[in-house]
């Protein structure tokens, strides 16, 4: 009778296993390594099969809303175990880009707070989103490890069942050959379905399984044909598994091929019985030695892979001097700073865009990256903090003028105040920003304050309004009977008639803007009248110009000061005219006073002497109006 094989026994057929790409590190480890080694049954689920199904995306490349997207539709459409390797890098990535964001908030709260950040507390309802999925498949995780971990145990009773089974046949059957066999084979199916089994037992459970097997055919009376018969069906089915990993070594898609290749392990080890001694080695080795060259292509796709990072860890530190270079650029106005944080966006953007890097430099490189962007912070915020001091003294400035614009806006005088407020206004526009959380306040003051005051002026307006036009009726009604007015010959009754008619046009008052056309034809019917009268040339102006003048004063103040102006200027262009004629003169040759051109001149010079009296007195009549 032999013994139990014990584990430090070889495993059968010389087989080794298969060195897993990855591990997991979490409370649950031995479970999933079970499922995960090539040489352990896969899962009632097939969940790490499907892991290899789903590819990897730029996680890195992607804005946390991108993440937090991704993220829910992996948690909504896959199991727990299929994308385990794909949520981990995305809490990664998003978790990066969070306290970045955080920094950037945090260092704007110390710009707005002179440096302090001690009551910072910024709320981002994405955060709490991704927490909420990340959970949810945190949850269906454990779910499964512990159904998985209880299925691992009952496998494992079920497997030792049918070791101790097998044993008590080879030990103690009283069965035929044939029987034996047929017994045999049937254990050996149950055993293919009993599924995985914790991994710290699975070499012990195995080589104790295949060491009784062996017994079985090298001890047992069997019929040697029927033994010779299942040890060919053997070797012909590991000669098929050789044949299809012979081609595997030359698949394009090494890594599906290695995924293969894995299954093909599996059914050698757990599906396939022995092969006679002497083919057992022969066939063993050749399987090593393409599993070996399977593997060399696999690593030669590590070392390309390794050589990207190499290439991206190389992109990364010239962002990183790029975001230093531009840190250090002299930078002096708002909107300079402006393009300057849209190219250290750019920066940032192409940073994340570029891909993973060596591991062992992955938390060095991001260290430098931050550093980066910190410091651009820091001389952002130092210049922003210059600009707060002016913002300060903008704030100080708008705040007199809206105590300014309050202290106006119920005062009565409208001629007086309109152009004070006016120019509050204009002031206004010429100072510059203020602190934010004070502009939409101060703002709100000064509008109301304008607004109380213009409303008001609009208020009056709308009243002078109505009475203009009433003026209006009745200038236009008066002007029709002045129609039928005649003169009747005699001077003096006639000017006073006329002069009654320009009190009695006076006293209508004002019209509206639009409608002073009707003084025009007022001017010319009194122009007609004084025409018809025998006064002289200067009387007649001066009566014109005398009613001219009441129609300014009734109208705004600078019109009267334009037509001062106006007057002042003719005065100065007869005297310049008067006096290059008395210069010319002097340069006539023969200039006696009977000369033909010398008489021409001197007419010339006493008719400018004329205007310029009445220039003179019409100036005058302006500056008594003004200062009465």
């Amino acid at each position: 009778m032999l013994e139990e094989k014990n584990d430090n026994l070889p495993q059968a057929d010389g087989q080794e296993e298969i060195i897993q790409e990855e591990t997991v590190q979490d409370e649950n480890q031995s479970a999933v390594e079970a499922i995960e080694n090539s040489n352990a049954e896969e899962s009632e689920d097939d969940s790490i099969g499907e892991a290899h199904n789903i590819p990897m995306k730029n996680y890195e490349a992607m804005s946390m809303d991108e993440l937090t997207d991704e993220l829910n539709r992996l948690v909504s459409q896959e199991k727990a175990m299929a994308i385990r390797n794909h949520v981990e890098e995305i809490r990664k990535e998003f978790m990066a880009k969070y306290h970045h964001f955080i920094d950037e908030k945090r260092d704007e709260y110390s710009h707005e707070n002179n440096g302090d950040t001690t009551g910072f507390d910024y709320h981002f309802p994405l955060k709490n989103k991704f927490d909420s999925i990340y959970n949810e498949y945190r949850d269906h995780k454990n779910q499964y490890f512990k159904q998985l971990q209880n299925n691992l145990n009952a496998n494992l009773k079920t497997r030792l069942s049918l070791i101790e089974e097998l044993k008590n046949l080879v030990d103690n059957s009283d069965e035929t050959i044939q029987d034996a066999l047929k017994h045999v084979n049937d254990i050996r199916e149950r055993w293919k379905k009993a599924g995985a089994i914790p991994r710290d037992k699975y070499n012990h459970v195995w080589n104790n399984f295949h060491f009784h097997i062996e017994r079985f055919y090298d001890h047992l009376h069997l019929d040697r044909e029927a033994r010779d018969l299942d040890f060919k069906h053997n070797y012909e089915q590991k000669q098929k598994i050789i044949a299809r990993v012979e081609e595997l070594v030359n698949e394009a898609d090494v890594s599906k091929a290695f995924r293969e290749l894995q299954s093909l392990h599996k059914i050698w080890k757990e599906e396939i019985g022995p092969v006679s001694k002497e083919h057992r080695e022969e066939l063993w080795n050749r399987f090593s030695e393409l599993t070996r060259q399977l593997h060399d292509k696999r690593e030669a796709l590590f070392v390309k892979a390794k050589e990207l990072e190499v290439a991206n860890l190389a992109k990364k530190k010239e962002i990183i001097a790029q975001i230093d270079a531009v840190s250090h650029e002299e930078v002096t106005s708002h909107s300079q700073w402006q393009g300057q944080i849209e190219k250290i966006e750019a920066l940032r953007n192409a940073f994340f865009q570029a891909g993973k890097v060596p591991i062992e430099v992955n938390e060095e490189i991001w260290a430098a990256f931050k550093e980066a962007v910190r410091n651009f912070n820091a001389q952002k915020n130092a210049f922003y903090k210059d600009i707060k001091k002016d913002q300060q003294e903008n704030l100080n400035k708008k705040l007199a003028l809206v105590e300014k614009a309050k202290s106006l806006m119920n005062n009565e005088d409208f001629n007086a105040t309109t152009p004070i407020m006016k120019q509050i206004q204009e002031d206004w526009k010429k100072i510059g920003h203020v602190p934010r959380k004070y502009s939409d306040a101060v703002w709100k003051d000064f509008k109301e304050a304008c607004n109380h005051y213009f409303d008001r002026l609009h208020a009056k307006r709308n009243e002078s309004s109505a009475e203009e036009n009433e003026a209006f009726e009745k200038k236009k009604d008066y002007l029709e009977s002045l129609k039928e007015f005649q003169l009747v010959g005699e001077h003096k009754t006639d000017l006073d008639a006329i002069k009654k008619h320009i009190e009695t046009w006076k006293s209508f008052g004002k019209v509206p803007h639009n409608k002073r056309h009707i003084e025009g034809k007022f001017n010319k019917i009194l122009d007609a009248l004084f025409d018809k009268l025998s006064l002289s040339k200067k009387d007649a102006e001066m009566a014109k110009f005398s009613n001219r003048l009441g129609q300014l004063a009734e109208g705004d103040e600078r019109q009267l000061q334009n037509e001062q102006l106006f007057i002042m200027r003719k005065i100065d262009e007869v005297q310049n005219e008067i006096f290059q004629l008395e210069n010319n003169i002097q340069f006539i040759s023969n200039a006696k006073a009977d000369n033909p051109l010398v008489k021409e001149v001197n007419k010339s010079i006493d008719r400018h002497k004329d205007e310029l009296k009445l220039w003179k007195e019409k100036l005058k009549q302006i500056r008594s109006l003004k200062q009465e």
